[in-house]
């Protein structure tokens, strides 16, 4: 671990082996997990795709970006997958083995620089925007993501000229239910402190029992969840953009996110009447 620290700053470590163990396609079967293309992606682009929502575990965005249970390979020629993770889940033994393999990168900002500048074209880094601080409000039925504030990746994008892709999984925030706590109360503020210092947010989770589907336990509920990848927004490369042009495409992806969602909302087996909340 210590002669490979770098490694997850430094475009990671892929392996096909394990993006195509067999159990992967039993995790996509379980709720089951289905990816949905809108458009295609130009092998000789690079993308910054916004995922959304976090859910409690981001179960769909492993599933669909880091292993081939989806067909993202075949949906997709020529696009390389990054999911961008906590760099903390890198110092955990072997557990960061396969999360390098299946294609997990570092969030920070160092990785997804050397990612989209040296490694060639037909890389698509996937970033959860709204990431652990979004986990401690989804619950099934809400549909809020933590976006308003969030425009690091729109720079990140801007200064590689790396086209934006909007992608929401429908269903990823009803495999579990969770605790809710009021803004101002002890408990709320014990779940930021912790996130602040950690990076990741306790939830006070509630899911079904090993055995019997109707029971307490931990596991997730076995719902439907739809990835729809959106289209690309063309971004034109400015190597230090301005606020306002970050601003500029930072509306123009929010747009594209919210009419995505309209778009495929009634097909994903929500109400015409279900609408995307931003904060």
């Amino acid at each position: 671990m210590t002669t490979d620290r770098n490694t997850p700053e430094r475009g990671g470590r892929r392996s096909q082996w394990i993006r195509g163990w067999k159990m992967w396609r039993y995790l996509r079967d379980y709720f089951p997990i289905s990816l949905v293309k809108t458009a295609e992606l130009n092998p000789e682009k690079n993308y910054v795709i916004g995922y959304h929502p976090h859910g409690i575990m981001c179960i769909s965005a492993f599933c669909n970006f880091c292993t081939e249970a989806t067909d993202f390979s075949k949906v997709f020629p020529g696009i390389t997958p990054h999911q961008a993770t906590l760099n903390g889940l890198f110092y955990l033994p072997l557990y960061r083995d396969y999360i390098l393999g299946g294609g997990g990168r570092s969030v920070s900002r160092s990785s997804l620089n050397h990612i989209l500048s040296k490694s060639g074209t037909g890389n698509a880094v996937v970033v959860v925007v709204g990431g652990a601080a979004e986990a401690m409000t989804g619950r099934p039925g809400e549909q809020s993501l933590l976006l308003k504030n969030r425009k690091g990746f729109i720079r990140i994008a801007l200064m590689h000229g790396a086209d934006l892709v909007p992608v929401y999984s429908f269903g990823e925030s009803d495999i579990f239910d969770q605790v809710i706590f009021k803004p101002g109360s002890w408990m709320k503020h014990f779940q930021v402190t912790f996130q602040k210092y950690m990076g990741f947010a306790p939830c006070f989770l509630k899911g079904r029992g090993l055995v019997f589907s109707g029971s307490w336990g931990l596991m997730p509920f076995a719902k439907p969840i739809v990835t729809v990848v959106g289209e690309p927004i063309p971004v034109t490369r400015s190597p230090n953009p301005s606020e306002d042009e970050v601003d500029c495409y930072h509306a123009e992806y929010v747009e594209a996110l919210i009419s995505l969602f309209n778009r495929y909302k009634v097909r994903c087996g929500m109400s015409k009447e279900a609408e995307l909340t931003l904060y």
